[in-house]
């Protein structure tokens, strides 16, 4: 290979997997001279989904076993798409062998499987660890995060963030692992959606300092691939309300909606931060602009500013025109591999004090639901 790039291998050859072998091969859509992720190795214990990546041009080395593939000297870094379940063996095994990780959400199973992944982690501190989450990479939520560093805001009076689908609608659609309390965990939506919505706030400096929720297991059978009902064990929606606070030391409620049964959404997610100077609001539904108002007196107007193809990492396309969410996969990886190089990122991949802070409120929302309290977030240790 002629460019400069970074060895990656793929744990995990499904719709995500995918998605990074396409950024990885369309990475001359970026300005600039941001060193390539080449995938040269693919493993996945389905036959299927490892043979997609012999179309990767860049991939030469297939495996069925994840350990064979860490063995293999040339890889220097790796993307893991896994169930829940494997995250702390996969990532600590990754983390141990020195291949520098972006793995995906929650980053462990629950707490316990966190805190073996931050083993691994204490062991090599020279392995970079990132969580993939993309949606704040849009450049209309850039602007967002312009504002809130400006102070623009001002006091800030209450943030909201959500991530919502839809496809759970369909009562006839098959069970999967993610309604398995085996491979998904007691978090339910929250585990595969949560970060999604708490990779802005906690990098703005909004946190948590107590949970109330409410958790809902909507539809409690599904049929499995013989058509044969059989019992969906995890939480389907979620709302958490919580008090929150901000470096400046203002206090207002933060809430944090992950559903997967919210009528007439297709993975729709929803940024809001009101203050007493300036409010804005994000939605995927219209990807391309953001939403603000100043406040100038008693009486307040919303403008909608388009934004356009202006993302943190510049690329080719003329800033006329629309912004993806195949361009904010592309934003992350640039982002993951700027890191990695020690070259500039003005806006980082999710980090692991961050997951460490999400699975706390995670759990905070669980013993909240179950003894119908708020629960402080220091109380999880």
């Amino acid at each position: 290979m002629s460019e400069q790039t970074v060895r990656f291998g793929v744990i995990g050859c499904g719709l995500m997997g995918r998605e990074f072998a396409s950024a990885s091969l369309r990475w001359l859509h970026l300005q600039g001279n941001l060193p390539r992720p080449a995938i040269i190795a693919a493993c996945d214990t389905n036959q299927a989904n490892l043979d997609w990546f012999r179309r990767d041009p860049d991939t030469k080395y297939f495996y069925n076993d994840y350990h064979e593939m860490l063995q293999n000297p040339e890889i220097e870094a790796v993307y893991a798409a896994v169930p829940h379940h494997l995250h702390a063996k996969v990532y600590g095994d990754v983390i141990r062998a020195g291949k520098h990780l972006i793995g995906e959400k929650p980053f462990g199973l629950d707490r316990e499987a966190f805190a073996e992944i931050q083993r691994a982690m204490d062991e090599h501190p020279d392995v970079l660890v990132r969580c993939s989450s993309e949606f704040p990479f849009y450049p209309a939520v850039q602007k967002m995060v312009e504002w809130y560093k400006s102070g623009a805001f001002g006091q800030i009076i209450e943030a909201k963030f959500a991530i919502k689908h839809s496809s759970d609608m369909d009562l006839k659609k098959p069970i999967n692992w993610k309604r398995t309390l085996s491979a998904n965990g007691e978090y339910g939506c929250m585990g595969d959606l949560g970060i999604h919505t708490q990779h802005l706030p906690f990098r703005l400096g909004m946190l948590p300092v107590s949970v109330s929720a409410r958790l809902s297991n909507i539809a409690k059978q599904r049929p499995n691939q013989d058509g044969v009902l059989v019992p969906c064990e995890t939480w389907d929606n979620a709302t958490l309300l919580c008090d929150g606070t901000n470096a400046a030391g203002d206090e207002f409620p933060i809430t944090f909606e992950m559903k997967r049964m919210a009528p007439g959404c297709t993975n729709t997610v929803e940024y809001e931060i009101y203050g007493m100077n300036f409010s804005a609001k994000f939605t995927s539904d219209d990807p391309n602009a953001i939403h603000f108002t100043k406040n100038d007196g008693q009486e307040q107007a919303w403008s909608r500013l388009v934004v356009g193809s202006k993302p943190a990492f510049p690329v080719i396309t003329g800033g006329i025109f629309e912004f993806g969410f195949s361009d904010s996969l592309l934003q992350m990886f640039a982002a993951f591999v700027a890191e990695l190089k020690g070259l500039p990122c003005p806006f980082a991949c999710f980090k692991p004090e961050e997951a460490q802070l999400s699975h706390r409120v995670l759990t905070a929302a669980l013993i909240a639901q179950k003894e119908h309290r708020s629960v402080a977030v220091s109380e999880i240790e």
